[in-house]
């Protein structure tokens, strides 16, 4: 199933839960925003990016959703008035190649409170699914990304930058934001 259809015909609210890039860059107007926690599902860089942060011969590297443990991220509220209209501007965001499973799960808000967000989760089955690849594979990829949204290593380092500024951690993306500054630091010099 690519679309979470039985929810979004419903009225009210949308939730809406943000694990990567959406953390820092909605693009969609919401009424609050709260850090949130999604159970079952982890954070990971397995999706190769063929258009916003690469090309289908240079791909880059994003985020998507893989089974397993848990993520932070941000989940975000939005009034009824706008549930469509952003429900369409994520598929058309999230779903340019298709790549991500559209679905509603429950995250918990940071007072405790559970809600029920769309979100996306990566498609195993899907030719841009990159799986568990070694940081060394990662830095590869991502040092030669660049797609329709800019350089791939921005898009690593901007949602570094965004996890630890909410006190989250996260090993390969803090190795790899690490090594990308450095290559920066060592251009400007020399």
């Amino acid at each position: 199933m690519t679309r979470a259809s039985a929810e979004t015909s419903s009225h009210g609210a949308l939730w809406v839960f943000g694990y990567g890039s959406l953390m820092w860059r909605p693009g969609f107007a919401y009424v609050s925003r709260s850090k949130a926690r999604l159970k079952g599902w982890r954070r990971s860089l397995c999706i190769y990016s063929h258009i916003y942060r690469g090309t289908p011969e240079r791909p880059g590297l994003v985020l998507g959703l893989d089974r397993g443990g848990a993520c932070l991220g941000v989940a975000f509220q939005v009034e009824a008035a706008l549930r469509e209209p952003t429900i369409r501007y994520l598929r058309e965001r999230e779903q340019a190649t298709a790549v991500y499973v559209e679905r509603f799960a429950p995250v918990t808000l940071e007072s405790g409170q559970r809600v029920n967000a769309l979100t996306y989760v990566a498609d195993r089955l899907h030719p841009q699914y990159a799986g568990r690849l070694s940081r060394a594979a990662m830095l590869e990829i991502v040092q030669q990304g660049v797609g329709s949204s800019g350089v791939n290593g921005a898009y690593v380092t901007e949602t570094h930058d965004h996890l630890a500024e909410m006190g989250v951690r996260d090993a390969d993306l803090e190795w790899l934001t690490e090594r990308l500054r450095d290559e920066t630091r060592q251009a400007a010099a020399g």
